[in-house]
């Protein structure tokens, strides 16, 4: 790291910084004469947000929510049997490590793997493509993500970089869709929206213009350290008391207006946005990732003949869905730190490291988020 980036970073997260941008969220709230719910899509905000006590310092009518921002947590339980179900008939599944302890229906990848099933976790497609060609399997990569992962795997098989006793086992999905949703459900009334910055980066900052003009509420483009994060809230809460609502970049050192042009094209040349599950949530229009015709062949949906019959998205009693569309924290949910741990998860929110049951369950919580207010 440069000696400039690393002063960055020591200045985007100085105490007294954030503490002079709390002050001056406390005194703009003061002026508002109502509860604000503000709510961001990303779960490295979530981490952010809750690893930094951040939400120790907003007044008590400013709530800051997390939305459908993990991308391992919203794969529907059928995707995830569909690789186990490859992998316990010899066919190898390379997965990312988050995907590998997410419950399916009945059980995970890491379940499948110790019942004789053939999973290896990767970093990367480019890892599951190497391993592919010395193994010489047929083997399957689980393609999982949002806009951020996506144009990677495009980029390989636009290349025609994929061996061919390998296949892609595609579970992305699109966030832009995903926020209309919650946007759209009347039992989760906001005034102002977090964009996500990694997915920004490729989308661009325009991709969230539609919250402002469609919907009338303020949208800030965010990084992810402390600083960053304390401004977004700020802006949105001077734009609600000046009546405006407006797209602000606050990222701009990272994101510009319109993205990673060569990435989005890329996306589109191999992908295309079809009707899809969404974990909890059902179907949403357009907001799952699909190989083009002309990509078939990299295809495990076509390739095999992946029959799952009977599907769980979520356990009894499990409040995930909840808690990805803003309507619960993970505290309202009886399972959380009692038969939903990090070491025995019961429902996907408790996983990965960008959901938000986890991130939860590792930090402490709202509770204890609390107490740290003293110590910052």
């Amino acid at each position: 790291m440069k000696s400039g980036d690393f002063l960055k970073i020591l200045l985007l997260r100085d105490k007294k910084v954030i503490l002079d941008i709390a002050s001056d969220i406390e005194k703009v709230a003061a002026k508002i004469d109502k509860k604000i719910k503000i709510m961001h899509v990303c779960g490295t905000h979530e981490h952010t947000v809750t690893y930094y006590g951040l939400r120790s310092l907003f007044p008590d009518n400013v709530s800051v929510i997390a939305g459908p921002g993990c991308p391992v947590c919203v794969v529907p339980a059928r995707e995830i049997d569909e690789a186990i179900e490859l992998a316990l008939n010899g066919v190898k599944v390379y997965t990312y490590g988050d995907m590998y302890r997410v419950p399916g229906s009945h059980k995970s990848l890491a379940d499948a793997k110790t019942e004789g099933g053939k999973v290896q976790v990767v970093y990367s497609i480019g890892d599951a493509i190497k391993l592919a060609k010395t193994e010489n399997n047929e083997s399957v990569f689980f393609s999982v993500g949002f806009e951020t992962t996506a144009p990677i795997p495009a980029a390989h098989v636009n290349d025609g970089n994929i061996p061919e006793n390998m296949t892609l086992l595609v579970s992305h999905r699109l966030t832009v869709p995903a926020l209309k949703y919650v946007l759209d459900d009347p039992e989760i009334p906001l005034d102002g929206v977090i964009a996500p910055g990694h997915v920004s980066a490729i989308m661009g900052a325009s991709a969230w213009s539609f919250v402002a003009e469609d919907y009338k509420i303020p949208v800030v483009v965010a990084g992810f350290e402390p600083v960053d994060f304390m401004m977004a809230v700020d802006i949105i809460l001077r734009l609600i008391y000046k009546g405006e609502a407006r797209l602000v970049n606050e990222y701009s050192r990272v994101v510009n207006w319109n993205g990673n042009l060569e990435a989005k094209k890329l996306m589109n040349k191999v992908f295309k946005a079809v009707d899809g599950e969404w974990r909890g949530i059902g179907v949403l229009p357009e907001s799952v990732l699909s190989l083009r015709e002309k990509y078939k062949r990299y295809d495990a949906r076509e390739r095999y003949d992946i029959e799952i019959k009977e599907v769980l998205d979520l356990p009894p009693g499990c409040k995930c869905a909840d808690v990805i569309l803003g309507k619960a924290v993970p505290t309202d949910c009886p399972m959380f730190l009692k038969a939903c741990t990090r070491s025995r998860p019961y429902g996907p929110c408790m996983v990965s490291s960008e959901g938000t049951c986890s991130i939860w369950a590792k930090y402490g919580g709202y509770s204890i988020i609390r107490r740290k207010r003293k110590s910052l």
